[in-house]
């Protein structure tokens, strides 16, 4: 199996604004599934697009380019731009024209800079916006029937402007106690319990979502002779619950496997081999790059029908890609500039000028 296949099970990070000519050759050499861009990836609309030509270019097969843009403080362009209304924000004023100008914007915006897939929207329920499980701000409603109902709003309006969609946080960090970033959050509820809350949404939305990401939360219910195994290293979870149970046929990719909640119990080998055994397609790594080569040999060792089983959802998920739309910066200000119309109908004139603080433990650019 060559580094080409096996390469395109990873979802990797960038280091800096420009790549430099090592960094080239690795993706070069490796050919990485797509990438993920964060703050420390962005300087100006220019750069930003010439950053994802560059990413282009070396790539066989085109990449899966993606972000996350939320809205309110989850939002990577408002490095350069204006600042979208939250989730949160957009369905306390309960008017759903709004949200699907929202996903309309966001849709137009990406498609603008050469991104092809969003890591929203987030289907966790709100059922505590002071609760320290990263969700705050992010949700779209506090019952089922509202995310679902907000979310396909949103989801469509983006989708409808060309960009694929991923639902998050699968089981759900709804009712999580820590922040998945920092620690691994344990879930002490039963099955049925889970299924009328966590994971009603994504039953809810599965023929509508290009793509759903896997968490890092461990539901000892589901695991009991592995009560800390992460969903995203489970099989259970991830294959039996939502392959095979909920029924959902697209990508399936895990959260960072950088973050606290899975560093903390696994070693880099077993998460790898874990993710893929599990039923995860495209294993994303955002931060420590440098591990990428590392990572191919080790899926490299992995069966040859779990290879290939894995890229067919990554396949798949290409062919629905839209090419770019033709880049200017008149066109970037003219999308900011609505996205500026919409906040202001959204929160006022007055709030709108407030921009979301930065979370008192991570910069927002680091939330996903």
């Amino acid at each position: 199996m060559s580094h080409s296949q096996t390469g395109q099970l990873l979802l990797l990070g960038v280091p800096g604004k420009n790549l430099d000519s090592e960094t080239a050759k690795v993706f070069r050499r490796i050919q990485p599934g797509g990438f993920i861009l964060f703050g420390r990836n962005i300087e100006s609309p220019s750069q930003l697009r010439k950053l994802l030509d560059d990413l282009r270019d070396l790539s066989k097969k085109e990449p899966i380019l993606t972000i996350d843009q939320e809205g309110g403080r989850v939002s990577r362009l408002r490095l350069i731009g204006n600042e979208p209304p939250s989730a949160w924000q957009l369905t306390q004023k309960a008017l759903p024209h709004l949200i699907q100008k929202h996903g309309e914007l966001t849709g137009r915006l990406l498609r603008l800079f050469g991104f092809n897939l969003n890591l929203c929207p987030v289907l966790d329920l709100c059922l505590d916006e002071e609760a320290d499980n990263s969700l705050r701000n992010r949700c779209y409603g506090k019952t089922v029937e509202e995310v679902v109902q907000n979310a396909r709003l949103f989801n469509s309006a983006m989708r409808h402007h060309g960009i694929l969609s991923c639902g998050k946080h699968f089981p759900g960090y709804t009712r999580a106690a820590v922040d998945p970033h920092e620690h691994l959050p344990l879930l002490a509820l039963a099955k049925p319990d889970l299924e009328e809350l966590e994971f009603a949404p994504f039953r809810c939305l599965k023929d509508e979502l290009d793509t759903i990401m896997v968490g890092h939360i461990a539901i000892p219910s589901l695991e009991p002779d592995n009560a800390t195994r992460p969903a995203s290293l489970s099989p259970t979870i991830v294959h039996t619950i939502l392959r095979q149970e909920i029924g959902f046929q697209g990508l399936i990719m895990t959260d960072d496997l950088d973050m606290g909640a899975i560093l903390n119990f696994c070693d880099f080998e077993s998460t790898i081999t874990g993710a893929l055994a599990a039923g995860c397609n495209l294993l994303m790594i955002c931060h420590r790059i440098q591990l990428a080569e590392e990572a191919v040999k080790i899926l490299e060792k992995s069966p040859t029908d779990s290879i290939d089983k894995a890229l067919e959802p990554i396949e798949t998920l290409r062919s629905k890609f839209q090419p770019p739309l033709q880049f200017s910066e008149e066109a970037f200000q003219n999308l900011d500039k609505q996205v500026w119309n919409l906040r202001v109908e959204t929160l006022g004139f007055e709030m709108a000028k407030i921009r979301s603080p930065e979370n008192a433990k991570r910069s927002p650019v680091e939330i996903y």
